[in-house]
């Protein structure tokens, strides 16, 4: 796996700030419930309203160099689809986008999540490359293309 590099040594909180998408006080709220109850701070965010998935999704393109891929109107290619279970697509919110020989495209709400993509490179025996889409996205493209199985 290629490790995951910052390009933007900035938390996601202070880009955030810097775009004008949140205030300090705001920021500041959400860290505490995020101390209180755990999650990654772009959920704690949304759940709060203070910011969008998108919003979120885009400043994670930012900080970590991730394409960002809205979800709602690409199709997908249904044999791409089979190559991951539904169970694991929506235990690590994610969904397979193509496949080019040995490259697996994948969209995914954490591309931080180390694990999800080291599971899917040892399931699908292929090199993964990762775009961020939202949680919402996600979600509606394993109900549309799974249950079309």
């Amino acid at each position: 796996m290629i490790p995951i590099r910052r390009i933007v040594s900035k938390q996601l909180g202070e880009l955030l700030l810097e775009r004008n998408i949140i205030n300090k006080a705001q920021l500041e709220k959400a860290l505490q419930i995020q101390k209180e109850k755990g999650g990654l701070i772009g959920q704690v965010l949304v759940m709060l309203g203070y910011a969008t998935e998108e919003q979120i999704a885009q400043a994670l393109t930012v900080q970590y160099g991730f394409p960002y891929l809205p979800l709602d109107n690409y199709e997908i290619n249904t044999e791409t689809i089979k190559i991951i279970s539904e169970n694991v697509a929506k235990q690590y919110n994610l969904i397979a986008i193509d496949k080019i020989g040995e490259l697996m495209t994948i969209a995914m709400s954490n591309p931080l999540n180390y694990q999800a993509i080291e599971d899917i490179e040892m399931i699908t025996k292929c090199k993964v490359q990762v775009f961020v889409s939202t949680m919402t996205d996600i979600n509606n493209a394993i109900k549309k293309y799974y249950t079309k199985r």
